[in-house]
């Protein structure tokens, strides 16, 4: 898949790059790509809801009255959970959420998520953004000139690392989003309608593994 560098003004910079086919090629697999975002929306969880059962909730423990000759039905003490105020049954407690998922599976959907962005042209490749100072306008004036509608459509912005100046330029637009190459997940691909990749970023993927493992 060969795509064009583009630079921050939108235009063509005569450079292009040869995304793999067996990365932005393949046929997704829808499935996985649902395994993994559920995971991922599961670890989001807190899983802290509680209620407090009939042994925890104020109440006194003696019985309200005797069990027999009172015409009345029997009765044990006021944190009976048919009471007001009383503890609640089977309710929910503190417990996780996390699904487990093999890595070579999280791999085959992060592969389709990216292919499905693939087919659908939604990626751009942009030559590295650099910024002497946080600018919010200055950012939206280069996804502007990308041709990115930041007001109706979700952009991640894929860096190769952590960039001070790019992050605080983006954080207050709430459609953009960025990440670092190496914790890219299936997630935000799949939530996002443009994936905007760096050139040092998408270089990575045309490098050889043992230079990946090496850098």
């Amino acid at each position: 898949m060969q795509l064009d560098i583009l630079n921050i003004e939108g235009k063509k910079t005569g450079r292009t790059i040869e995304l793999p086919e067996e990365i932005f090629g393949v046929e997704p697999n829808n499935h996985v790509i649902y395994l993994a975002v559920k995971q991922y929306l599961a670890a989001q969880r807190q899983g802290t809801h509680k209620v407090k059962t009939r042994a925890e909730v104020k109440g006194a423990s003696r019985k309200l009255h005797k069990q027999k000759g009172t015409g009345g039905s029997r009765k044990g003490n006021i944190r009976n959970p048919l009471y007001k105020g009383g503890g609640t049954i089977f309710g929910p407690k503190p417990h996780g959420y996390d699904i487990k998922l093999n890595r070579k599976v999280k791999d085959v959907a992060k592969i389709s998520a990216l292919s499905v962005k693939a087919k659908e042209n939604s990626i751009i490749i942009v030559e590295d953004i650099k910024l002497d100072a946080p600018k919010t306008k200055q950012f939206e004036g280069i996804l502007k000139n990308l041709n990115i509608n930041v007001a109706g459509k979700k952009t991640l912005v894929v860096l190769p690392e952590y960039n001070d100046n790019v992050y605080l330029s983006l954080r207050n637009i709430p459609t953009v989003d960025s990440t670092v190459l190496s914790d890219v997940n299936t997630y935000e691909i799949m939530n996002s309608n443009y994936l905007v990749i760096t050139e040092s970023a998408a270089k990575i993927f045309t490098e050889e593994p043992a230079d990946i493992v090496e850098a």
